[in-house]
């Protein structure tokens, strides 16, 4: 995950503060030393971490620091403020204009992501009630086309193309063809390139004065370091953007791009990529990250994850089983499903607070609630409601038909059998919220 080397190096530096009672000027300036190579090694620029580590210790050596009760916890409040303050003060949002359709180009080099994000934006956007189009530009790459058309059918987001036409014209009349079909937003997605030039930028240049456009987004990959900091300075010199979707965050990335681009181009990050899946995309919230990155989880972002992902109808229906004891196997397969929808396991588990250090070394198969939804699969209707009547026969027959071991089946209904008995001691106590009832009873 990203910052994860950081976020450890961070713990370390921050927990040698808080063995120590009183602070001195000396204890913050070595621990700020340490936050800055941790800085460094996380790829953030050498620039930048010196001074977000200058500001910090200006702070910090403060009278209302050090005569605090507890100033290890001042230090490291005063760090969350600078790594927020840093990455931006606020959500950027989508600058939307009085009168639709509000025009959003997407730009980056080739490999970055644009095609996939652009479906992404789109299908995020359709979630919020708009009405979307997809614009392909790209002429040049081969089936870049047909790519934008297989990720627009699968957001279920229409796509505007004229082949090979001039990429200017075909911005120009796919506004005219969202004026006229009730499309309030329009997302232009530009040709990349191997590398920055000069064809590239003038065609980019080209069509951002033909259609001026309300959001320019650059998109790049967060794995590329400190060249996606400096791909970033370049696109903005040359075409004043204004914002940044950084992509593959959810990898092994040390995360420097996301802490330097702000502070190298004056233009904020607004989405970030979290996966390969379409719903793979958040907002960017600084404040959010810098908890993120110190440890503290994001649990903000988790329920607003739920609440898009999860049907508010079935966990109503979910809850009002819970309270009269009757969740059954199929209740527990489309509460399963609905977790799919969140993203990867490791994603969701990893914005719980502290989370972060026992998940470090863990290795999360998302394809374990597969199995755990084909093994119920695989039982009839009358064993899903009554699990009590599968003898040895119906296991190996349950086994046999989700290509599980007769154990897994045996793990599965004993970690089913806990979690009633959970319920039952939650039951005819009112209304309650889904129990934690300890899914990694599931997954081990």
């Amino acid at each position: 995950m990203a910052f994860e080397g950081l976020s450890e190096k961070l713990s370390a530096a921050f927990k040698k503060l808080k063995s120590k009672g009183k602070l001195s000027e000396a204890d913050v300036k070595s621990s700020m030393r340490e936050v800055r190579l941790a800085l460094l090694e996380a790829d953030v620029n050498y620039k930048v971490a010196k001074e977000f580590t200058n500001r910090v210790v200006e702070r910090a050596i403060g009278s209302q620091v050090m005569e605090s009760l507890t100033p290890a916890q001042m230090v490291i409040k005063i760090v969350k403020e600078e790594l927020t303050a840093l990455m931006g003060s606020g959500d950027a949002k989508i600058d939307m204009p009085p009168k639709p359709p509000c025009v959003i180009m997407l730009c980056g080099l080739q490999g970055s992501g644009k095609t996939t994000h652009a479906g992404k934006l789109a299908k995020m956007l359709k979630k919020k009630g708009h009405r979307p189009l997809l614009v392909a530009c790209d002429i040049y790459r081969p089936a870049a086309i047909k790519q934008l058309q297989v990720v627009g059918e699968n957001a279920n987001v229409s796509v505007f193309e004229m082949g090979n036409e001039n990429p200017v014209n075909i911005s120009k009349r796919a506004i005219e063809h969202a004026k006229d079909y009730g499309n309030d937003i329009v997302i232009i997605d530009t040709a990349g390139r191997l590398h920055i030039d000069e064809n590239l930028m003038n065609e980019l240049k080209e069509i951002k004065s033909n259609v001026n456009p309300n959001e320019i987004l650059l998109v790049v990959d967060a794995m590329t370091g400190q060249d996606a900091v400096n791909i970033a300075k370049s696109f903005n010199e040359l075409l004043d953007i204004t914002g940044i979707i950084l992509t593959k965050l959810d990898g092994d990335t040390r995360g420097g791009a996301a802490l330097s681009i702000r502070e190298v181009t004056g233009k904020q990050i607004k989405f970030v990529g979290t996966g390969e899946k379409l719903d793979n995309l958040e907002v960017f919230h600084p404040d959010r990250m810098a908890s993120r990155i110190l440890g503290m989880g994001d649990v903000l972002t988790l329920i607003e994850d739920a609440e898009m992902a999860l049907d508010k109808k079935k966990a109503e229906q979910v809850a009002k089983k819970l309270e009269q004891n009757s969740f059954d196997l199929d209740d527990l397969k489309d509460y399963f499903f609905q977790m799919k929808k969140m993203g990867p396991l490791k994603s969701i588990l990893g914005k719980l607070p502290g989370m972060d250090k026992h998940l470090k070394d863990v290795d999360i198969d998302d394809r374990i609630i597969d199995r755990q939804c084909a093994m119920i699969l695989s039982m009839t209707p009358s064993e899903r409601k009554k699990p009590s009547i599968i003898n040895p026969s119906r296991k190996r027959r349950i086994a046999s038909g989700s290509g599980m071991r007769v154990e897994d089946v045996n793990k599965l209904l004993r970690s089913f059998e806990q979690m009633q008995k959970v319920m039952k001691k939650f039951g005819g106590k009112g209304k309650i919220k889904m129990p934690k009832f300890g899914f990694r009873n599931f997954m081990k």
